[in-house]
């Protein structure tokens, strides 16, 4: 931490502007980010997938009836939590037929998304009895998820327990344990969750912990908010003493001689003779 102040501190002197050198900062982090931890997204990866997004949506526009092309462009908007787009892609393949684990699970989700509940809790009921372990209990992981959003903490807790029950490891399922037990009063329990949460990320494999370090972070949330917190306060004190730093004289050495004795001696100008 007093490395990037110090290194803010050393840029607002060559660049002689606090907001331009926090700029700055910003772009080394990510770009020293991007070698190291790679905890930011990927501007690469997320333009990649928008760039698909609009290649599939020109498909779509040129042939209506091509399902996998919509099916994959609803996974895209459901990534994107733009779910009720989601169902209107993938609402015509199941009415055309396509039945499968996949589209079910999908576009269950998309209708959870869009506040559809009913039909969203169908749709992963009906997902489930084709594969009830379909992608490590990711059915209920989404139960739990938007059962917590609609208030149905009961029914979350049930859902993210059968959840944990298959991935015992899964940090974001006792991280959203840990909230229904907090918003059920329970708060003994809900911190066991967010514990047992950071303890399956600290013995987590680098690219399991890559995936999971924002989760990671709500279990522990005081971590990230103490360092932001010190941050500003660093950056706030680094700007009050730029303000005092010497700064460069533009006049030169001799624009005092020249500017006063001139101003106070030609008083009228040529007609005072």
């Amino acid at each position: 931490m007093l490395t990037k102040w110090f290194l803010w501190m050393g840029l607002t002197m060559l660049t002689g502007s606090p907001l331009l050198s926090l700029v700055l900062l910003a772009g080394l982090m990510f770009a020293a980010d991007r070698f190291t931890l790679q905890l930011f997204p990927s501007p690469v990866r997320a333009f990649k997938r928008w760039q698909r997004a609009g290649e599939l949506a020109g498909t779509i526009l040129t042939n209506t009836h091509d399902r996998r092309a919509r099916a994959e462009l609803a996974d895209i908007r459901v990534g994107q939590k733009r779910y009720q787009e989601a169902v209107d892609l993938l609402r015509p393949n199941l009415d055309a037929g396509d039945d499968d684990v996949d589209t079910l699970y999908l576009l269950g989700v998309a209708y959870l998304g869009a506040g559809d509940a009913p039909r969203g809790e169908l749709l992963l009921t009906e997902a489930e009895r084709l594969d009830a372990d379909y992608r490590q209990g990711s059915i209920d992981l989404e139960r739990g998820r938007f059962r917590l959003q609609r208030g149905e903490l009961k029914g979350a807790q049930e859902a993210l327990e059968r959840f944990l029950q298959v991935r015992q490891g899964s940090v974001e399922g006792r991280v959203l344990l840990s909230r229904v037990l907090d918003k059920q009063g329970l708060d003994v329990e809900a911190k066991e969750a967010r514990d047992a949460a950071w303890r399956e990320y600290a013995i987590a494999p680098r690219f399991q912990k890559r995936r999971d370090r924002w989760w990671a972070w709500r279990a522990r949330p005081s971590r990230p908010l103490t360092y932001a917190a010190v941050a500003l306060v660093m950056m706030g004190v680094g700007a009050y003493l730029t303000r005092y730093l010497p700064t460069h004289d533009t006049s030169g050495p001799y624009g005092a001689y020249y500017d006063e004795p001139y101003a106070a001696d030609d008083v009228g100008g040529d007609d005072a003779e």
